[in-house]
């Protein structure tokens, strides 16, 4: 089976991108959802003991606990070092079932994939890149998004040139929907004939 990990920076239409793998008919983890579903049930005592007061319900309140790390280096990295083993283990046990029902391919949705050393765990890369106007517009169309918000998200992400350079696919969804589509289309009969051919 070959494990395609898909990146990008935010406002890159990453999701959009992941969504249309699915209906390639590709399974896909997203790691954004793993950690949704993570602090509201296995990672919810270990943010609140790092974190207190960061829990309503019984779930992590995602807002207060933003206020708490953006911005701040060190807690950003105390939140991480809880959260980043717990999404790796869903990733793994996904991966497992993947291998167990037989399938060629499968996608790894990791939005810092080459910040947190995503990249010893997938076979290849695809990047979804957008001009930086059209990133930048859909990003502060956000609710909730501002300028300084959004310079302090990117300043924790690899550049996307770099990105691109470290690539084997690169997905341009500023060149339209149907476009990235075809692509998806391309890749996806690409690795699903190699990891059918690797068994």
């Amino acid at each position: 089976m070959i494990v395609l990990g898909l990146t990008g920076s935010i406002g890159m239409g990453k999701s959009t991108t992941a969504t249309m793998f699915r209906e390639a008919g590709v399974p896909v983890h997203d790691a954004d959802e793993a950690v949704h579903r993570l602090y509201a049930g296995e990672a919810v005592a270990q943010v609140e003991a790092e974190f207190p007061g960061v829990t309503v319900a019984g779930r992590i309140d995602r807002d207060r606990l933003a206020s708490r790390v953006l911005g701040d280096a060190d807690a950003l990295k105390r939140l991480e070092r809880i959260v980043h083993p717990l999404v790796r283990a869903d990733a793994d046990r996904f991966l497992n079932e993947c291998r167990e029902k037989g399938e060629p391919l499968a996608v790894l949705d990791i939005p810092l994939l080459f910040e947190t050393g995503g990249r010893e765990r997938v076979d290849q890369v695809v990047v979804v890149t957008a001009p930086a106007e059209t990133q930048r517009a859909r990003v502060l169309s956000r609710p909730g998004m501002t300028a300084e918000k959004f310079e302090a998200i990117l300043a924790r992400q690899v550049p996307d040139l770099e990105k691109r350079r470290l690539a084997d696919f690169v997905i341009d969804t500023g060149a339209g929907m149907e476009a990235a589509q075809a692509e998806v289309a391309r890749i996806v009969a690409l690795l699903k004939a190699q990891g059918t051919g690797a068994g």
